[in-house]
């Protein structure tokens, strides 16, 4: 087993930083708590990482690491997962690395939370580009100051930014409209539904739609249509919607809410309508079990903010060349294979 500073110190009961402080022999550490950790250390023959200590340098590195709130939406807390990991593993190579959370309802909290950490003047910034506009002024920002900027989960072009990390949106939504086609008959009215999102800002949404729409451009005999609602009209305003779409047999939701569809579609017990959504949420797979979601894309968030974090730390410490673009497999996941994905 591979012991990180956190199982040592549950091990021995005390402080992450007191582990740090004994490992690196640096700070003040109590006798009993150093007995403590010592005691930990000799019971599982821990080695010490010769190849940080080798690389120690003259200077520390400081990466941000600029997200949604997971507590807003559970979407992002595999990512808050895959920046704890980051921090185990990188904290001895001198890499500081620190989480900053905004409201992703919020634009204000998104220019705030940024502006924050542009005054902080980090060595790196990987950021999740929620608002377009808000984003080119920002990185423009980050640039003045000589800031390296990744983008992970939203792949935007933009000037002065180093890499993305995600997935291919636009082939994301054609996938989707792919398995649709499977699912429903022809001449079928289909919605593309997105929650709690300003589509002329999200271009993440905008892929997904042009994607799915491309998709059954080359088909005929199918209408898609586009709803954008917030998550509180669902139960008051998508039965009026379904009435008025009388041959609608599929819905396509462009983010992690598929959920509120699904429950919708169960309390109303309407069984003729396929729905396609993202995202493993805990609430997301309940609906994939029961048959009420059909299939569900795995976005992998987690993998996209490590990977992210890793080629920055990389670049830092060994000079390696930060990739342009790096895209995720797009994983689709049903009833019959979702176990091997929570196992993992």
């Amino acid at each position: 087993m591979k012991y990180t500073i956190k199982n040592i110190a549950e091990l021995a009961g005390v402080s992450k930083g007191t582990v740090d402080r004994v490992l690196h022999e640096r700070g003040k550490v109590s006798a009993k708590a150093l007995e403590k950790v010592n005691a930990v250390l000799n019971e599982i023959d821990y080695k010490p990482n010769l190849l940080a200590r080798s690389l120690k340098k003259t200077r520390n590195y400081h990466i941000c690491v600029v997200l949604p709130d997971f507590n807003k939406d559970p979407y992002w807390s595999p990512c808050n997962e895959g920046i704890e990991e980051a921090i185990e593993e990188f904290a001895s190579f001198g890499v500081f690395i620190e989480p900053f959370f905004f409201n992703p309802n919020d634009i204000k909290s998104f220019i705030k939370v940024n502006k924050k950490v542009l005054e902080l003047l980090p060595n790196a910034v990987l950021l999740a580009p929620l608002f377009y506009k808000e984003t080119i002024e920002i990185i423009n920002k980050y640039a003045l100051s000589n800031i390296i900027v990744s983008k992970f989960n939203n792949q935007l072009e933009i000037n002065n930014t180093q890499n993305f990390v995600g997935q291919d949106l636009y082939k994301s939504g054609r996938i989707a409209a792919s398995l649709m086609k499977e699912i429903i008959s022809k001449n079928a009215t289909i919605a593309i539904i997105n929650i709690d999102e300003d589509s002329n800002n999200a271009i993440y949404v905008q892929e997904k739609e042009k994607g799915f729409r491309s998709f059954f451009n080359e088909i005929e005999s199918y209408n898609i249509v586009t709803w954008n609602c917030k998550q509180q009209d669902i139960d008051a305003k998508l039965l009026d919607f379904i009435n008025e779409n009388i041959a609608l047999s599929g819905i396509f939701v462009t983010t992690s809410k598929v959920y509120t569809i699904a429950e919708f579609i169960k309390n109303k017990k309407i069984e003729h309508i396929k729905v396609i959504g993202y995202d493993l949420l805990d609430e997301n797979m309940l609906y994939l079990k029961n048959g009420i979601i059909n299939f569900l894309i795995h976005q992998n968030p987690k993998k996209q903010v490590y990977l992210g974090l890793t080629y920055l730390v990389d670049y830092f410490l060994f000079d390696k060349e930060i990739p342009a673009k790096s895209l995720l497999p797009i994983d689709i996941i049903t009833a019959e294979n979702l176990e091997t994905y929570t196992e993992n």
